[in-house]
């Protein structure tokens, strides 16, 4: 993906995966095969980044778990990180509504600037 492309969505990919760690605790590799459910393709050295940023971020919090004999780490979400993922649904539900718009609002200039950035 490209940078601009991954850049711009970075945030629903946070958003994704924290409403996926609202529902039940998240393990990387099926965290990596949801997304990529979904069309995302990321990688292990892009979502566990992601994943510590959220948790230093206080938005999951993580810990060991033994199943099957081996170790892995399991991400829950925080109470912080349920207001983050409410506050985030309200946002993506706005934007959705705004993207289904045949004419979007239109943006006026600031300050009384005319279409040349005169004053009118």
């Amino acid at each position: 993906m490209l940078k601009q492309q991954r850049d711009l969505l970075s945030g629903l990919i946070r958003i994704h995966v924290l409403l996926h760690a609202a529902r039940e605790p998240i393990f990387g590799l099926a965290m990596m095969e949801e997304l990529a459910h979904h069309g995302y393709r990321i990688g292990p050295g892009t979502l566990y980044p992601l994943l510590h940023g959220l948790e230093r971020g206080g938005l999951l919090k993580s810990a060991i778990t033994k199943e099957g004999g081996r170790k892995r780490r399991a991400y829950r979400i925080t109470t912080a990180g349920i207001k983050a993922l409410d506050k985030a649904r309200v946002k993506v539900d706005e934007l959705h509504r705004e993207l289904q718009e045949e004419s979007p609002r239109q943006i006026r200039p600031l300050g009384g600037l005319g279409e040349r950035g005169r004053r009118s």
